[in-house]
């Protein structure tokens, strides 16, 4: 099983590589997350031969964060990720297993992941959207869709509802702090508790570092 799983994933690492992405979804994210749902896999008992591919392929097709469409990009990297993997001769049954941990790893498309290995796809991936590595593609990904960082006169949400389509770090409040609360494995949840607050720390000093308004209570 490991020479082919071997093979595969150099498959998939080489279509992968092929592909453009955005400043948050480039081939770092793909080995971050590959590298995230290995560690989670193993401590999780869960199928390397699904989790592995389909860690590799959860975003063989990237539709960019501001797209009416963007829900459906779930779905579209799946069915691109069976048919690469038909072409590969991959087991069908596998490929189904692999789809499916592909289309549930979106927080855009909401579907609950059914098996094991789809809940470690989708930790590995919402952890790399939390911690100083989260931080770091949230802004870039803001700063690319030339959004400012803050709000001028509520920069922290205090007494409005974020809209992270017009501020960057409105995206903490609507989706990164939510995060924790969404893991699927005891392993993701430990990492991502730790991530996350070094996610409140950082507001909490840039809240000294620019004033404004009250951190709004993270519940």
């Amino acid at each position: 099983m490991a020479a082919v799983l071997a093979e595969i994933e150099q498959r998939c690492a080489a279509a992968v590589a092929a592909l453009a992405g955005d400043a948050a979804h480039d081939a770092g994210h793909v080995r971050r997350v590959v590298a995230n749902a290995r560690r989670l896999a193993v401590a999780e008992g869960a199928r390397l031969d699904v989790v592995v591919p389909a860690a590799w392929l959860h975003d063989c097709v990237t539709v960019p964060k501001d797209s009416p469409r963007r829900a459906r990009a779930s779905h579209l990297a799946a069915a691109q990720a069976v048919a690469w993997l038909g072409e590969w001769d991959s087991a069908v049954e596998l490929r189904l297993e692999i789809a499916h941990a592909i289309e549930a790893h979106s927080f855009s498309a909401g579907l609950a992941p059914r098996t094991i290995e789809a809940k470690v796809v989708q930790d590995a991936d919402r952890l790399d959207a939390i911690g100083a590595v989260g931080l770091a593609r949230c802004l870039m990904l803001g700063g690319a869709l030339g959004r400012p960082l803050h709000a001028p006169e509520d920069p922290f949400c205090g007494e409005r509802a974020p809209d992270d389509r017009a501020w960057s770090l409105d995206h903490f409040y609507a989706k990164l702090l939510k995060l924790e609360g969404t893991m699927q494995t005891a392993s993701g949840r430990r990492e991502a508790r730790a991530r996350t607050e070094f996610l409140r720390a950082f507001l909490a000093q840039l809240e000294r570092e620019i004033g404004g308004a009250p951190l709004s209570p993270i519940g």
